[in-house]
């Protein structure tokens, strides 16, 4: 393509069909919203009831939302949920590897109790869910696998040495994906969000100096909000990111240059 066919269609998402686990809570809610908003359809994989929100969110978006009650950790769970969002939609053309969870805790007392649930979904159900939907996208020719690292996946973690070693594991499982994936018209992109005003850092934003001193270390002068992070989201799963792999984007309002 030359430039003179360049168009806005690039972004456009209709007739994709996406899977985005803990898509109905937090920023994996946006990303839901976000595809649907650009034409996919999404299948979410959750243990997370949010009352019917999210599917009203796509429903005015005019697509299609279809939430299974799947734990991403359990035997053969990524297999069904591929299964699935092909039964239902036609195909898999999108992944993003929302889900995760983290547990704090000093170093004297972090235990296999914390670490091995935080790799079993932050990092293992990534790796099986990328391989069962990279294996329905290698005949089509075409696919789009985002994973959400973290600011974390950079830096260290104080109290958390398991999250942040699964967001490091992201970003090498991304890059792996990625050269193995490329010559398939798979994309394997990462997205590293920074500090986010979610229900998570509610009690940290609370906090008058713990708030401080994170807004002082952001150049945006403040948190991010969910809806910074959609258009990043809807650049990586369209054709517009064709030519764009391995690479992690981070919306972090500057964060890491400071």
């Amino acid at each position: 393509m030359d430039i003179s066919g360049f168009s806005l269609d690039l972004f456009s998402l209709k007739g994709r069909n996406a899977i985005v686990t803990g898509g109905n809570t937090g920023l994996g809610q946006a990303f839901t919203v976000a595809l649907a908003t650009a034409g996919a359809n999404v299948l979410v994989p959750t243990t997370m009831d949010d009352g019917g929100e999210t599917a009203a969110l796509v429903e005015r978006a005019g697509r299609r939302l279809v939430i299974v009650e799947e734990d991403l950790t359990a035997p053969a769970a990524p297999s069904r949920i591929v299964e699935q969002c092909v039964n239902a939609f036609g195909s898999v053309d999108i992944l993003v590897n929302s889900a995760g969870i983290n547990r704090l805790a000093p170093l004297e007392k972090f235990g296999r109790e914390l670490w091995d649930p935080m790799v079993a979904v932050n990092l293992t159900a990534a790796f099986e869910l990328g391989q069962e939907a990279a294996l329905r996208m290698m005949p089509q020719g075409r696919g789009k696998i985002i994973n959400i690292a973290s600011l974390f996946s950079f830096l260290g973690g104080m109290s958390s040495p398991a999250y942040a070693a699964t967001k490091h594991g992201i970003v090498g499982f991304t890059k792996a994906y990625a050269d193995e994936l490329g010559s398939h018209g798979i994309q394997v992109n990462a997205i590293a969000p920074g500090y986010f005003a979610t229900p998570l850092t509610e009690a940290t934003r609370a906090n008058p100096s713990a708030n401080q001193r994170i807004v002082d270390h952001i150049p945006a002068g403040r948190w991010g909000e969910r809806a910074d992070l959609m258009g990043a989201l809807v650049f990586l799963a369209s054709p517009a990111s064709d030519y764009v792999n391995g690479h992690v984007l981070t919306v972090d309002g500057g964060y890491l240059v400071r």
